[in-house]
């Protein structure tokens, strides 16, 4: 099953799959809590196994209304198994109901082929997020889905 969760329902599957197990308080990110941000969740008998959150904010100088992905973790038991897939088509449906235009995130390299199966396209070269490790920027049209 896949729903609206709270925040601090993400913050254990944030340290532990995206923040080398850090205190649960260090896990929070500034845009959380701002107007329009959302979190989701995916759950297998009653556990949940992966998160992710979302909130408004403009990629660039791109027009339209556009949220950014983040924080999106898989308990590496249920890894490879659908389960974030479903958690991304979940938050799509949200988003286009609420007329977005388009959705980006800071991919970690090692998910560019994840993002490129739901068909988000490479907007940047590999960088690095200090403490985190490579990425790419990746958007998705919400218009095409």
């Amino acid at each position: 099953m896949t729903k609206y969760i709270s925040l601090q329902e993400t913050l254990k599957l944030r340290s532990k799959v995206l923040r080398n197990n850090l205190p649960l308080q260090e896990c929070i990110f500034p845009t959380d809590q701002i107007d329009g941000a959302f979190h989701v969740g995916c759950f297998v008998d009653e556990q949940l196994i992966s998160v992710a959150s979302l909130f408004p904010k403009q990629y660039n100088q791109k027009a339209g209304i556009g949220y950014q992905l983040r924080g999106m973790a898989t308990d590496p038991d249920f890894a490879g198994k659908g389960f974030g897939s479903k958690l991304i088509d979940f938050a799509i449906q949200q988003l286009k109901a609420s007329e977005a235009t388009y959705l980006w995130c800071n991919a970690r390299i090692s998910a560019k082929d994840f993002y490129q199966k739901k068909e988000f396209e490479v907007t940047s070269p590999v960088f690095e997020i200090e403490g985190v490790g490579p990425h790419y920027e990746m958007i998705l049209n919400l218009k095409n889905k």
